[in-house]
């Protein structure tokens, strides 16, 4: 029967996929970790410490909803792959197609487990904080700020998040200095982490009288939009909190008021600042929780930089090491430089269409692609 040796060939590609990805997810430790907590969890003096009840339960869901999903993966791999030999040897055209259709599920929910793997970090599952500064350039550099934001705002549509602006630095004669985000959504920081770096956009310059081509750059930062269950640890003493008048473009970018708040943390020298609101109250409650934000992503990146100094994909973010390249002329492609993987339909991108850079930076950082090879 036609497509059956297709079949058995990818049904062997998923039983060495899910091998693979059993080991990469811990399946066996988490599911002697479930075994250990749901003891506990019986215990009948657990609940005297509600908030470790609460802790040791949440911990428990999630590791629980992750090895049932392996498991149901694994058997349903193991079920189909045994009825191959069944069609072959009643010759059974519609229990082909039924095979082929279960294939194609398969395969889906298997890349999304490996993609689990992915946003499987401390903060990934939180929302995000995203800041875009123009480079070095001047009005160049401002209007490919503006076209990153415009270009992420897009993306966040796409994925039906919600987001807020709180600081906008409108540029001299077009674009933007700076604009900073949140980000709220499920793994927002997740994806949004592949970003961090600089982006770099060759093109015909729209301010050149000559049409000349230019080459600007941008930074894009992204940090754990964190929520009231993280303590982070900020000394009033340490803080230097400065008002001024907003500015901008217009609209709800300026203010009549001396309401906008810049706070700086001296011990790190981050400075952080919000001018969406008209209250100064509600702009310096903002700017701490962008603060606390950037504070905790690094010392996550202080903590990871002891772990992962070998990784090869991992790039210092900094001028004159873009992560990234948006070429409009003479030809058309967008690189990413840590794993080379391009595309050509550089509108597209421009427009949020970016998951694919994104995935294909999560994978090898995660691990994955090297797992499957």
């Amino acid at each position: 029967m036609e497509g059956l040796k297709e079949l058995r060939e990818s049904f062997k590609d998923f039983k060495d996929r899910g091998e693979k990805l059993s080991k990469v997810l811990d399946i066996e430790v988490k599911s002697k970790r479930l075994a250990e907590l749901e003891a506990e969890l019986s215990g009948a003096d657990v609940w005297n410490n509600k908030e470790k009840a609460q802790a040791l339960n949440k911990e428990a869901s999630s590791i629980r909803k992750l090895v049932e999903e392996f498991k149901i993966l694994n058997k349903r791999i193991q079920n189909n792959a045994e009825l191959i030999d069944l069609i072959e040897a009643e010759n059974d055209e519609g229990m082909l197609k039924d095979i082929k259709e279960e294939t194609q599920k398969i395969a889906t929910i298997l890349s999304q487990m490996e993609f689990r793997k992915m946003l499987g970090g401390e903060s990934d599952h939180m929302g995000a904080v995203l800041t875009i500064n123009a480079g070095a350039g001047g009005t160049d550099a401002q209007d490919w700020a503006q076209m990153l934001f415009r270009m992420y705002t897009r993306w966040i549509e796409r994925k039906g998040f919600k987001h807020e602006v709180v600081d906008y630095q409108a540029g001299e004669e077009a674009g933007i200095k700076s604009v900073t985000l949140l980000i709220d959504g499920d793994y927002a920081y997740g994806y949004l982490k592949a970003e961090n770096g600089i982006h770099r956009v060759v093109r015909i310059s729209p301010f050149d009288s000559n049409a000349r081509r230019h080459t600007s750059f941008a930074a894009v930062f992204a940090s754990p939009q964190i929520d009231d269950t993280i303590e982070v640890d900020i000394k009033e003493t340490d803080l230097k909190i400065d008002t001024f008048r907003a500015g901008g473009a217009g609209g709800q970018h300026v203010n009549t008021t001396d309401s906008a708040v810049r706070i700086t943390h001296a011990p790190t020298g981050i400075v952080v600042q919000c001018q969406n609101e008209r209250s100064q109250h509600k702009n310096k409650a903002t700017a701490m929780k962008v603060l606390k934000s950037r504070i905790y992503e690094r010392e996550l990146e202080l903590r990871q930089e002891k772990v992962d100094k070998a990784n090869s994909v991992k790039k210092k973010i900094e001028w004159g090491s873009q992560i990234r390249s948006y070429v409009l002329h003479p030809y058309q492609m967008v690189k990413d430089h840590r794993t080379n993987y391009e595309e050509g339909n550089i509108n597209a991108v421009l427009d949020g269409e970016m998951d694919n850079f994104m995935i294909e930076y999560l994978m090898q950082a995660g691990g994955i692609a090297n797992e499957k090879k």
